[in-house]
């Protein structure tokens, strides 16, 4: 089958981060590429990259980029697709406030989608919920997660009741 989603990052360093956004696409059964696409080192792979990958089949792309972050803007600024920004908190960032705002601050007319820092899991959920808006079967594994969510939390609050840690005794 062929990937519905790109994942791209800035270089090597940036895996542990996004390889969360890759387990839940995993987890989704969402297929994926994932690739190193660096927006100063390899421009023209990058420009190659974003303007090919709708007749690839992508269908959203996730990017991840630390420092200054270009990767998320420049891809969007060359593609229709949906692009789902990750700022990474890389070796060379200050405390990854840098990734953010270069991600977050896009002019009008060029937008991308921003998860937090190093929030790739959410950005692989991002994916999934644009790609299950015409998905019945996609949607209902949403709605199955976010019912597992929920239930965990009220098991965990019935767990931290039944032990007496509580403030209200």
């Amino acid at each position: 089958m062929f990937p519905l989603v790109g994942i791209i990052m800035g270089s090597k360093s940036d895996l542990p981060v996004m390889q969360a956004a890759a387990d839940v696409l995993q987890q989704f059964d969402v297929p994926f590429e994932i690739t190193i696409v660096s927006a100063h080192r390899t421009p023209l792979r990058m420009v190659e990259y974003a303007q090919n990958a709708y007749n690839r089949g992508i269908k959203v792309i996730i990017a991840g980029a630390g420092g200054a972050a270009h990767l998320p803007g420049m891809t969007a600024s060359l593609t229709a697709l949906p692009v789902i920004g990750v700022p990474v908190k890389s070796s060379n960032s200050i405390d990854g406030w840098d990734s953010l705002l270069s991600i977050l601050q896009m002019p009008n007319g060029v937008p991308v989608a921003t998860v937090a820092l190093n929030a790739a899991k959410n950005a692989g959920l991002l994916a999934v919920q644009i790609l299950a808006a015409h998905n019945a079967e996609l949607y209902q594994k949403l709605l199955n997660y976010k019912s597992e969510q929920a239930n965990t939390v009220l098991q965990q609050a019935n767990e931290l009741l039944n032990s007496g840690n509580t403030a209200n005794k």
